[in-house]
């Protein structure tokens, strides 16, 4: 019984019809929507001084082993599309192989988690355009009026097309990655060169623990589960992917396995630029500190603008798939039904992108005019990679006991669907524990206060939209049949 056929039992509640463009954008578009959606250059922007000193320089390593349980994961979001090709992916997933309740909070934490992955993409968009022209990077009208114009600029496309979506964010990726990775490699050079004031290359660089051991692993893990959140993009438009149950779970495998790849040379090529002592006093611009030593000032507006496309490339995608995660959830009536309105002349979730968009660029003004709650603000972005992580762990859970009876049938889906995603569900679960209990009290309120106001959306879901999502049954694999195992 191949995967693609998998029987589930009969369900009292229908999936909803597809009304999204159909065979829109291929596997290549939609791998650069996952590895725009996690960031790259902004990523490396925010993490490279402090994962250097974290880890110790042994960030390289670090980042490529934590690729592997996102790699693990990764394979159950493709199974799980595999299965049930819908834009709601998680949420639907959880609710109907687990328990609906749970799959509407797994929804709310998904929402949650890129309303504020996208705010801290649009939060970093006024200084980054600013530094390109070398103009002062601290006018708050001028970001204000950067992260307003972009922000309406990327909702735009947003609604206007799917297809247009991925040829912008083709073009954009272009230029960023092709900046980062050569300059990652002129960094690494550099330092291979022996030039006064880096740091020279050791056995301690290929080593979790750093040099001289004197790394946090577990810090370094943290940092690197952050940089990677966010290669779920791919899943979310998979209703306008060609071949839509197996594409885009191909494509968030890819995903991973390119950002693995930048994000580990541009670890690796530039922490050892700067001396220890540089890197950190220049932590809140890195990157660009970095390519300045490396080219002068003209490279340094160069780094600043592959940083600034990253910026709007994830507010784009995160336009896009936040959109598309509120449209599942509406079509269900999870969330008010006009959310789940389809532009009939452009195929997209109109309302729902306009309302994500228009909520983002809110929130932006927020922080950017309104000074006093800028702390509180960052508190809730700092938990980006927790909310990721805490539905990658439900996802996670949701293969485990959608293909129970697979995993019962034979050795290897024991191990592929069984023991390797439990394992790396732990991996996460232990990240969030640790994450817990670094995270200062506000924070923790924080994801509390998220986590409080998902179960108030759902009592309303439930009690006032009378969502029909709730009375859905439970489904599941049907597993390996018995000639196929003895054959």
């Amino acid at each position: 019984m191949s995967e693609r056929s998998a029987t589930a039992l009969p369900s009292t509640v229908p999936v909803p019809p597809t009304r999204l463009e159909p065979d829109a954008i291929g596997v290549a578009q939609d791998t650069v929507i996952g590895m725009a959606t996690s960031a790259p250059a902004a990523v490396v922007a925010l993490t490279l001084a402090s994962l250097a000193a974290t880890a110790s320089y042994g960030g390289g390593p670090i980042l490529l082993v934590s690729a592997i349980p996102m790699l693990i994961i990764a394979n159950a979001y493709r199974r799980l599309n595999m299965w049930n090709a819908n834009c709601g992916a998680s949420f639907e997933w959880v609710g109907r192989a687990i328990s609906p309740y749970l799959g509407f909070l797994t929804g709310w934490l998904m929402i949650a988690g890129y309303v504020v992955g996208t705010l801290s993409g649009v939060e970093v968009l006024g200084p980054q355009v600013l530094a390109v022209f070398g103009s002062a990077t601290t006018n708050t009208w001028a970001n204000v009026s950067i992260a307003t114009g972009i922000g309406l600029v990327m909702l735009l496309i947003a609604v206007v097309g799917i297809r247009i979506t991925a040829r912008t964010q083709v073009a954009m990726a272009i230029v960023e990655y092709g900046i980062l990775v050569g300059m990652s490699i002129w960094g690494l050079v550099f330092v291979l060169g022996h030039h006064a004031g880096t740091v020279p290359v050791s056995h301690g660089w290929l080593s979790l623990s750093g040099i001289g051991g004197q790394g946090s692993i577990v810090g370094g893990f943290l940092i690197a589960v952050f940089a990677y959140s966010g290669w779920d993009g791919t899943i979310y438009v998979n209703e306008e992917v060609k071949h839509r149950r197996v594409n885009p779970g191909r494509a968030a495998i890819i995903a991973v396995a390119l950002l693995a790849i930048l994000y580990t040379l541009a670890q690796v090529g530039f922490q050892g630029v700067v001396s220890a002592k540089n890197m950190q006093d220049n932590s809140a611009s890195a990157l660009v500190y970095v390519a300045q030593t490396l080219g002068g000032g003209g490279w340094a507006k160069v780094m600043a603008l592959a940083i600034a496309l990253s910026a709007i490339a994830t507010t784009g995608t995160g336009i896009v798939v936040g959109a598309r995660i509120t449209y599942g959830m509406a079509s269900y009536r999870t969330l008010p039904e006009f959310l789940s309105t389809v532009s009939r002349r452009f195929t997209t979730p109109a309302a729902a992108s306009v309302a994500f968009g228009l909520v983002v660029i809110g929130l932006a003004w927020v922080y950017l005019l309104a000074t006093s709650v800028q702390n509180a603000f960052d508190y809730v972005v700092n938990l980006t990679g927790l909310l990721f992580a805490i539905f990658y762990i439900l996802t996670a859970l949701a293969s485990l006991v959608y293909f129970r009876r697979r995993i019962a049938s034979n050795a290897w889906d024991l191990v592929v669907l069984g023991i390797l995603p439990l394992g790396s569900a732990g991996f996460l679960c232990w990240m969030v524990e640790k994450s817990l209990v670094a995270a200062p009290m506000p924070q923790r309120w924080s994801l509390a206060g998220i986590v409080g106001a998902g179960l108030i959306m759902m009592l309303v879901a439930r009690l006032v939209l009378k969502s029909p999502f709730f009375q859905v049954q439970r489904e599941s694999d049907q597993g390996v049949p018995k000639e196929k195992v003895s054959g």
